[in-house]
């Protein structure tokens, strides 16, 4: 008999917010006590959140004061990696699209930020996972936007939230 894969003992988020078009992407510095990473918004998922998609939306909003009126976009892709503690925990990844000069108000996980091309996320990024995310982050935006021949992904469409306010 073999043995049982040993349980996630967290589950965690974390949203790539974005811009287009161009494709840019909002990330955080991480302050010299978190290891001055460049990094997503991220956190865990709390007890009271609905789901993933909740706990993504409300770590934005703590983690930046943008509260997101568009739903989150999965990226259908998550990584399972070791914590400190030395648990399983496993990441589920988010794109939120962002107003163009949107300017965060940072909480006391990051000392700052910046809107970056698609280029320099992949540069400054310390996580391999961040990369590997961000690649889907560029492949939903390249399938949603810029095709002429097909309508644009609602999440996607720079106008949405002009039509409909309540989204």
């Amino acid at each position: 008999m073999s043995p049982e894969p040993e349980p996630i003992a967290r589950e965690c988020v974390e949203g790539y917010l974005f811009a287009t078009p161009p494709l840019e992407l909002l990330i955080f510095r991480r302050p010299p006590s978190r290891g001055e990473v460049w990094v997503p918004v991220s956190g865990k998922v709390d007890p009271g959140d609905a789901d993933f998609e909740a706990a993504v939306r409300r770590e934005v909003a703590e983690e930046t004061g943008w509260v997101a009126r568009a739903p989150a976009i999965s990226l259908n892709w998550h990584v399972v990696f070791r914590a400190d503690s030395g648990e399983l925990w496993r990441l589920h990844a988010y794109a939120l699209r962002v107003d163009r000069g949107f300017e965060p108000t940072l909480c006391a996980e990051h000392e700052a930020w910046a809107w970056v091309t698609v280029a320099e996320a992949e540069r400054r990024f310390h996580f391999p996972d961040n990369r590997e995310a961000l690649a889907r982050v560029v492949a939903l935006v390249d399938r949603g936007v810029g095709s002429e021949r097909g309508p644009v992904h609602p999440l996607l469409d720079p106008v949405a939230d002009e039509r409909d306010p309540g989204g």
